[in-house]
């Protein structure tokens, strides 16, 4: 997708679907146009290490880890032309009017985050950047139950499904989290 004018991108979905894959592809393609890219990402996500974007499977991009919005704005060079941001559910909401600032500069903007949190519920600052994209891809996992599509992060606490009023941040990967469908998600009340 090519454009003359700023557009936003969302790459949403649960955990385990593909998100920061789609993410680097849609990287690496600017890169290869020669376009200037700047990648950001929360310096909350510490995986796989603090500078890079990487992918469950492996793969990954240099990244500059960033505190929050204010920081990306500081921190972007005058000669971008892409901006990246993997995890942006982690960022506050001040993400929001950075991006359509950004994006009405006439810069293309391609965010990858969580679009529910481990509860099923939207995560930060996702459903206002989802709303004022230009393009949103879902992408789908498979239930670990059923073998279905999953569109639900399931949390695991001792191999049981976390309780609702549990944090909603815990940074962790398989070790921690599962992809479900609707009907396998659970989330305890009690």
């Amino acid at each position: 997708m090519i454009h003359h004018t700023g557009c936003v991108e969302v790459i949403c979905g649960s955990m385990f679907c593909g998100k920061t894959e789609e993410l680097i592809r849609r990287t690496r393609r600017a890169m290869i146009a020669k376009q200037a890219v700047q990648v950001f990402k929360p310096n909350i996500d510490t995986r796989y290490g603090i500078e890079h974007v990487t992918s469950h499977n492996g793969q990954k991009i240099d990244a500059q880890p960033i505190n929050g919005s204010q920081q990306l704005l500081e921190n972007l060079a005058s000669t971008t032309t892409v901006v990246v941001v993997d995890e942006v559910q982690f960022l506050d909401a001040g993400i929001v009017p950075v991006v359509e600032q950004l994006a009405g500069r006439g810069l293309r903007i391609i965010l990858a985050g969580l679009d529910t949190d481990f509860r099923g519920e939207p995560f930060g600052p996702m459903p206002q950047l989802m709303c004022i994209a230009e393009d949103v891809t879902k992408l789908h996992a498979i239930c670990v139950i059923c073998g279905e599509s999953a569109s639900r992060t399931q949390r695991l606490v001792n191999g049981k499904p976390a309780r609702y009023n549990d944090p909603i941040i815990m940074v962790g990967a398989s070790e921690s989290y599962e992809a479900r469908c609707r009907l396998h998600h659970q989330i305890p009340r009690i």
